[in-house]
């Protein structure tokens, strides 16, 4: 790969360390929830190595060479540099890139799911693991991978038959999408959930199905299905079989299933203590069915004092599209920040009507969820999120509900003197004033109305329907009753396929851009008296709210790959749509000012007179779509939609806008938790550490979490 591109795919240098403040609402837990707590968090890190393994072939090997190296130096890293006999320059692009890697849980961008590589020469990089015998045959184990790919597909995680790289299938070198997709369809079929597997395909042509579990044989008992252990394919696949192989993360899920029968014991409720027992059996047998009854206790939780969910959560890395990444976390509430979204609930019911679609598209009632602020203790995953909307479960979703969280020790951490590329200068003081507040805005909008709206219609089992077939819902893109629906067996994601996480995030993100002009929900924030008032505070905020859409979409060019054609991050590609809608369909509301031939001058302008008319209009249109498309199953109509909305040209968009996203580019966030432990003089004490907001402090938290 050559230098021009190279520079694209280098670690930060550094990248952005913060801390999750935690100390205040873990000291004011009681010993029980401490403990509770710990074992919860002990659960989710001990699954760690399944993220890793998710990520890429050489993560978890990538993973125990730092590890090894902080050990070998014991964190002294001056000593390690001179023993390896390597510049500074050399030890710091290694701290950096292991900062990063931690951070991430891999060495492909959460955000963006290109893989970065380290800023220092690999004879460099071979001298620093060749310190101790332990690192050289890690460093070795790697593989190469540490590096750049001799093929440029590869530097992205996607398809393997589109040359990108993929962990979900696994051993599988000639493995296509089109075999994929029909074992997805013959499964779809059957009914089984496929979240917690892996695929594999077998060198005679048969599959495999790999199933998380800690236990390595079937139950005796039978699986979710009975007794079958194989299936003979059909169709495109016929004469080929599909095996179900037990075991997949065995050793991760024996830990993490010794923990949470520890958080079981630790319980504040009934409805706790029966979480952790479905957990249990789904993580000890692969019972994607126990799981769900998991998220039902954990939906029927209301107002804990300690917050968490486990498993097989996000599908958005696999290119499929239906198989899902290792996450858990566990926080507190706070319970002051928490009461700005207990009015936004209580406010929902009131808000639903004024979304672009009639109740024929909308659940017969909305279930008023939690929806709480959270002080992470510990996010264990690629990517920690603002805010979280789960179960991602449609069946739980229709008849239990969901819950609601903001992640509020995320959205508060902030590095020093951050830079703000692309924002007028006029508008800075505003923008950084406001955007804190119109983010937190934008979250609870996205997650309580955003994800939380909308009916899926559905033949739920043959000849019966969750709509009146005999008088079908009429379209309000067409004007004409509907033509398709949701068939027994099919789900959100199996129909919708790769595009079904992204598209989602593009239809909440519109529902916050709708709703936030609302001016009875941003006094809900505390945000003006909830009178249209564009030249005062909420007016500010709203404001900054749309700014802060457009550059999110303009910046959100990094994460795509020219090469490839392809887009690496949910929410970016979402949110490129939504610029291109301010754009396109609101004239003059959002502009892109530049002078400079190399738009090294580029900044936006956002005229605040044209957002509630001119923006929300645009915005509606563009909802309802996505909306309509995504409830009755429009795969055809979506897809066309969606691509189209985010289809980069060659020279404007993927070139010219795009190189200068790349020069202004600013160096994500890490962030550094708190570990808990037991008391060396008593087990049933649990103690936080602490560490500092470093690289040094990064890679000292996980080598001492001893995952």
């Amino acid at each position: 790969m050559d230098d021009d591109k190279l520079k694209n795919y280098l670690a930060d240098s550094p990248p952005t360390v913060v801390r999750l403040e935690i100390r205040h609402h873990f000291d004011a837990l009681t010993d029980q929830e401490k403990r509770y707590a710990h074992y919860i968090s002990r659960a989710s890190l001990s699954g760690a190595r399944i993220t890793l393994r998710q990520t890429s072939p050489e993560s978890e090997h990538i993973f125990d060479l730092i590890v090894a190296l902080y050990r070998f130096c014991n964190g002294d890293w001056k000593k390690l540099q001179q023993d390896a006999g390597v510049k500074d320059e050399d030890i710091k692009a290694f701290l950096g890139y292991a900062g990063q890697f931690l951070g991430n849980t891999g060495n492909y961008k959460a955000a963006g799911d290109s893989k970065f590589v380290p800023r220092i020469s690999e004879s460099s990089f071979k001298a620093l693991a060749s310190v101790s015998p332990e690192a050289k045959t890690l460093y070795e184990k790697a593989n190469g991978g540490i590096f750049a790919t001799a093929k440029p597909g590869l530097m992205h995680l996607g398809y393997l038959d589109e040359g990108h790289l993929t962990t979900y299938y696994p051993d599988s070198p000639s493995i296509t999408k089109e075999e994929i997709t029909a074992v997805g369809d013959f499964l779809t079929a059957k009914n089984p959930e496929i979240y917690n597997t892996r695929l594999r395909k077998r060198e005679n042509g048969d599959f495999d199905l790999l199933i998380a579990s800690a236990d390595t044989e079937p139950p005796k008992e039978g699986t979710d299905i009975g007794q079958v252990t194989e299936w003979d394919l059909e169709g495109k696949l016929k004469g080929k079989k599909l095996r179900f192989v037990f075991g997949d993360h065995s050793q991760e899920l024996k830990k993490v299933v010794d923990a949470l029968e520890h958080a079981k014991e630790n319980a504040t409720n009934d409805n706790q203590r029966k979480m952790h027992a479905e957990y249990v059996q789904s993580f000890r047998t692969g019972s994607a069915e126990a799981f769900k009854r998991s998220q039902k206790h954990w939906v029927r939780d209301k107002g804990p004092t300690i917050e968490s969910n486990i498993g097989f959560i996000e599908t958005y890395r696999d290119p499929q599209g239906v198989r899902a990444e290792w996450e858990g976390f566990v926080a507190m509430v706070n319970k002051e920040r928490t009461k700005a979204f207990t009015r936004l609930v209580a406010s929902a019911e009131a808000m639903v009507p004024k979304l672009p679609w009639s109740k024929d598209f909308e659940k017969d009632h909305f279930m008023s969820p939690d929806f709480t602020s959270l002080e992470v203790l510990t996010f264990a995953g690629s990517l920690i999120p603002a805010g979280i909307n789960i179960p991602n479960l449609d069946d739980i979703r229709q008849t239990e509900g969901f819950k609601n969280v903001s992640l509020g020790n995320v959205l508060s951490a902030k590095a020093p003197d951050e830079k703000i590329p692309f924002i007028r200068e006029e508008d800075l003081e505003t923008f950084t004033k406001y955007r804190d507040g119109a983010f937190e805005v934008q979250v609870g909008i996205h997650e309580l109305l955003g994800h939380g709206t909308g009916k899926l219609l559905q033949e739920t089992a043959p000849g019966e329907y969750n709509f009146d077939i005999d008088h079908l819902p009429i379209s309000p893109i067409t004007n004409e009753p509907i033509k398709t629906w949701y068939k027994p067996g099919q789900t959100w994601g199996s129909v919708f396929g790769g595009i079904s996480g992204s598209y989602e995030e593009c239809r909440a993100e519109c529902v916050a851009m709708d709703l936030s002009c609302d001016f009875e929900i941003l006094k809900v924030f505390g945000y003006g008296d909830g009178k249209e008032d564009m030249a005062g505070e909420a007016g500010d905020v709203l404001y900054v709210a749309y700014l802060q859409m457009a550059r999110a979409g303009l910046v959100s060019l990094e994460f795509y790959d020219p090469t490839s054609r392809k887009w690496g991050q949910s929410h970016s590609q979402a949110r490129f749509s939504i610029l291109r809608t301010f754009l396109e369909d609101s004239p003059d509301l959002v502009k892109l000012d530049y002078s400079a031939a190399d738009l090294s001058d580029l900044t936006i302008s956002l005229d605040r007179s044209k957002i509630l008319v001119h923006g929300r209009a645009a915005i509606k249109k563009y909802l309802q779509k996505l909306h309509i498309y995504k409830a009755t199953a429009d795969f055809a109509a979506g897809k066309e939609l969606y691509e189209r909305m985010t289809e980069v040209d060659d020279e404007f968009w993927g070139t010219k806008v795009r190189d200068e996203v790349l020069r202004r580019k600013q160096p994500r966030k890490v962030y550094v938790q708190a570990n808990t432990v037991t008391a060396k003089d008593d087990d049933k004490k649990i103690e936080l550490k602490e560490y500092e907001a470093s690289l040094e402090g990064m890679i000292q938290s996980w080598a001492e979490r001893e995952v």
